[in-house]
């Protein structure tokens, strides 16, 4: 009986693993769609590339180092039996000592779902050095990044390993449920280290310092991309439970993914609203922005706030979005999507408000955590940014730039038949 209930569960986790995992994965679709109308349509064609380069580099990488650096060690390439291995030896405890109801699943489903967490952290990257970055530039930036940077930051928190073999981010109370700060904040301070060394865009910032703006070529497709990661973000979080098969473990899926949402549409509200007393209009922009600003904070602890909570830190989220997006561009920091202020701002908001519903973890201990993983992206990104301008060159031509990065970069066009 011990042995059936076990199969059952595995089966259930197992199951539950995969589909989150493909959830997270079509949020890849997410960002390329978003990216591609928020950018000018001269530029479609190499954003799309990017999203689904990046996207095949971080699968890559992961696969040869990026899973054994974050698990100490634990190689997916020591084979897929990793995952048989797993069933023989808990059937035999379960059959000797009784099953806990511990989550089991197969080591190849935890290696997919971990996997795409990688490329998510490494998407967010992408729109904000848009419009003006060689492409092979930041593929070479996805590759240290996606198995190197990102994988010894998340090791800290989800592998359990001693920072730098120093301190301990869970001793000191450090608690990030799905990834505000290890996977969205971590993503939000390597394209700042990169937009820093970029640049702007030409003629985002006048001679006097003016503003001007540069609106994307295809709104509804940014709108189908912001649907497309509010979808997503339900396996993002939800998976982030670990488990199904018992009743309390699917009580907390059930809550995840209640707040999930609760917290997107308050960002959604909460940006709506201050756009519309600033700007006198509805902002489309902002309102996209909001949403996901409300779904990367609720995802530092999602399993905890009460639905009304959830609520009130995704208006929060969504009023700090639009603020940081508008100081960012006074500071002329030019990143065409808000990837900055979305996933960072958003995301360190996010962990910051931790403690107000989980007793477990302590502001002090969320404040080391986040300015650990940002200080180490941040300056690692910077390095490796450095070395690729100083190799290869980050940045496009001025030539290039005008006539779009899409002839320039990938020798095609988006949409070929308005131009000729």
């Amino acid at each position: 009986m011990q042995s059936q209930i076990f199969e059952l569960q595995y089966a259930l986790d197992t199951f539950y693993f995969l589909v989150c995992g493909a959830l997270v994965m079509w949020m890849a679709a997410g960002f390329t769609m978003l990216e591609a109308g928020l950018v000018r349509s001269k530029n479609t064609v190499e954003i799309l590339t990017k999203n689904i380069s990046l996207f095949a580099t971080a699968c890559t990488m992961y696969m040869i180092c990026g899973y054994a650096i974050m698990y100490d060690g634990n190689l997916f390439l020591s084979g897929i039996a990793g995952g048989e291995t797993l069933v023989n030896d808990a059937l035999i405890a379960s059959a000797s000592n009784g099953f806990d109801g511990d989550s089991v699943y197969s080591a190849a489903s935890d290696f997919f779902f971990q996997v795409v967490f990688v490329a998510t952290c490494m998407s967010i990257v992408s729109g904000a050095v848009a419009e003006r970055m060689k492409l092979w530039a930041f593929l070479l930036f996805a590759v240290v990044m996606t198995g190197f940077i990102y994988p010894l930051e998340g090791s800290w928190t989800w592998g359990e390993k001693d920072v730098l073999g120093l301190f301990s981010l869970s001793e000191m109370g450090f608690s990030d449920f799905a990834g505000s700060g290890i996977v969205h904040m971590a993503g939000a301070a390597a394209a700042l280290s990169g937009v820093l060394l970029l640049g702007a865009r030409k003629g985002k910032y006048g001679l006097n310092g003016e503003i001007r703006a540069i609106p994307g070529a295809n709104l509804p497709l940014a709108a189908l991309g912001t649907l497309i990661l509010w979808m997503g973000w339900f396996g993002f979080n939800g998976g982030s439970v670990l488990k199904l098969g018992d009743v309390a473990s699917a009580n907390s899926v059930a809550m995840v993914f209640v707040n999930t949402n609760a917290a997107a549409a308050g960002g959604a509200i909460g940006a709506l609203l201050l756009a519309r007393a600033i700007f006198g209009k509805a902002d489309l922009t902002m309102l996209l922005n909001g949403a996901l600003a409300g779904l990367v904070a609720i995802t530092a602890e999602p399993s905890t706030p009460s639905v009304l909570q959830a609520t009130m830190f995704g208006i929060c989220a969504g009023v700090i979005v639009v603020i940081s997006i508008l100081a960012l561009d006074r500071i002329k920091i030019d990143d065409p999507v808000g990837a900055i202020s979305v996933h960072g701002v958003a995301g360190l908001f996010g962990l910051l408000i931790v403690p107000i519903t989980n007793s477990s973890a302590s502001f002090l201990g969320q404040v080391v955590g986040a300015a650990t993983i940002f200080a180490w992206v941040f300056i690692t990104s910077a390095i490796v940014w450095a070395i690729i301008k100083a190799v290869i060159g980050l940045r496009i031509s001025k030539e290039h730039e005008y006539e779009g990065a899409d002839i320039a970069e990938c020798g095609m066009e988006a949409y070929p038949e308005f131009t000729h």
